[in-house]
């Protein structure tokens, strides 16, 4: 009995020890907001005069300038709910993947609390935004506290404290300042923009940083009870599963031959680029009496006689599956998922590269080829670039194509083949969309192909995003038996 008192005495020690001063911290950030909801709430005179006298004062500065409007709304828009929700379940699924379920759920806990407490104290305090000279975001519901603020505290921290064992010793301090910049910046802009008061956004910090050590706390206590020893926040909530939670442990270079990667990238691109310049422009300009002059007359031709108020709407909706933001909200959810299962950089680098290139080329060469639009009405109205070669065809086209050759060898099961079809199914029902709207030829969904064929061939052969797969790597989706970690981790805090 002796032994065992020994082996839950000192973890208790070092964890009442490590934790005390973080207590007195949330208690004083809980007191502090405590204190300013009730300065809020009974409309304490001298608060109200410093409230809208720095909103006034900072609007003055700001509204003149635009660009630094644009900036600052920039940055206001990392503490947005969209981001914030997508950083997180990114975050919890990652976890879940690599089987850190308590993480997963500290995760999920801490950020469900934030998004309770936000709309329930606005509605309490029912206090209206700031009324400015010169508006310059408008924004609806109550103003105390920042949702912005409260939001970025709470889930910039968690993930913090969830990532820090996965890097290096030199680097958690400056991470921890960077954060901190982060949310203190998030912060400034909402003040700055207008939307809200000073005290919003202070009371939202204090806020966060009480419910982000509670939960904390609670981690720690979960630990403790478990057997694992306590360890300082500036290791992170469980130091021991640094190797999980890095996001490429195993990778050690992503590219053996980076510089000349670098330069085959670059040569590649520009012949890319004059080979759609060439197509594009005799397409365009030179190919009078052929068949391919005969298709693009014709065929936009045949879809404008055919159009119905159903197929308009049918044809918009497919639009929207090739525009920017449905193709980065496809990157934004795939890259994330293949650093969880396969823990490695370069096929990240190969989407990235692929979509950067896609992007890059579609402009120049558009630009280039200055391809007037097809002589019907063009549903979709006056678009700043031309038609040569489709935008939205060449994107779905790319993403598509790129995320089966990954999936494809990574994996024997009958589904890759869905993946197969989402890459022929996908750019066909944008290209017809488009060209059933009157926005491009026949000839610009070639040069979408043609696009996507040269520039996703050329990564291939520079990047080889399934080199891994030849070299034996399988999906790291298992981890340790988390109660043999737990017995192991207790038997070995015993004596002798």
């Amino acid at each position: 009995m002796g032994a065992v008192r020994d082996v839950l005495r000192r973890p208790l020690g070092h964890f009442t020890e490590r934790t005390l001063a973080g207590l007195a911290l949330v208690l004083g950030a809980g007191v502090g907001f405590g204190l300013l909801l009730v300065l809020v709430r009974v409309r304490w005179s001298p608060l109200y005069d410093v409230d809208h006298g720095v909103a006034q004062w900072l609007n003055d500065q700001v509204s003149p300038i635009g660009p630094l409007v644009t900036v600052l709304t920039a940055i206001t828009d990392l503490g947005g709910r969209a981001v914030i929700i997508w950083l997180v379940t990114v975050a919890v699924v990652g976890l879940l993947i690599r089987r850190l379920g308590r993480l997963a759920v500290f995760l999920i806990v801490t950020g469900a609390g934030a998004l309770i407490l936000d709309p329930s104290l606005k509605t309490l305090v029912d206090r209206l935004r700031p009324e400015v000279e010169v508006p310059i975001g408008a924004y609806a519901g109550q103003s105390f506290p920042s949702g912005h603020a409260l939001g970025s505290m709470v889930a910039y921290g968690a993930l913090l404290l969830v990532f820090l064992p996965a890097m290096a010793p030199r680097w958690r301090r400056p991470a921890m300042a960077l954060v901190a910049t982060v949310v203190f910046l998030i912060g400034f802009t909402r003040v700055a923009l207008g939307v809200h008061f000073l005290s919003d956004v202070i009371g939202a910090w204090l806020l966060g940083a009480a419910w982000l050590g509670v939960t904390a706390y609670a981690f720690r206590l979960w630990r403790l009870e478990r057997g694992r020893p306590a360890a300082p926040l500036t290791e992170g909530l469980e130091p021991e599963a640094g190797q999980e939670v890095a996001p490429a442990p195993d990778e050690e270079k992503l590219l053996p031959h980076a510089r000349a990667g670098v330069a085959e990238i670059i040569v590649g691109w520009v012949l890319v680029f004059g080979a759609l310049y060439g197509f594009g422009m005799f397409v365009s300009y030179y190919a009078d009496n052929t068949f391919l002059a005969s298709l693009d007359e014709t065929v936009p031709t045949w879809f404008a006689d055919r159009r119905t108020a159903a197929l308009d709407d049918v044809s918009w909706w497919w639009s929207k599956v090739g525009d920017t933001h449905a193709i980065l909200a496809i990157s934004l959810v795939f890259c994330p998922l293949v650093l969880a299962i396969w823990r490695r950089w370069r096929p990240v680098l190969f989407v990235a590269l692929t979509m950067f290139g896609e992007l890059t080329l579609f402009l120049a060469s558009a630009a280039a080829v200055d391809r007037p639009r097809p002589p019907v009405e063009n549903l979709d109205g006056p678009m700043p670039t031309s038609s040569f070669p489709s935008g939205h065809i060449a994107a779905t086209l790319c993403i598509w194509v790129a995320i089966a050759v990954i999936v494809f060898p990574r994996t024997d099961r009958w589904w890759r083949w869905v993946f197969v079809a989402l890459a022929v199914v996908m750019p066909v029902g944008v290209a017809i969309s488009r060209m059933y709207r009157g926005m491009h030829h026949p000839t610009d969904f070639m040069g979408a192909i043609l696009l996507t064929t040269l520039w996703i061939g050329l990564l291939y052969w520079v990047v080889r995003p399934n080199e891994d797969v030849r070299q034996g790597n399988q999906p790291a989706i298992e981890s340790e038996d988390v109660d043999t970690l737990d017995d192991e981790l207790a038997r070995a805090g015993r004596p002798g």
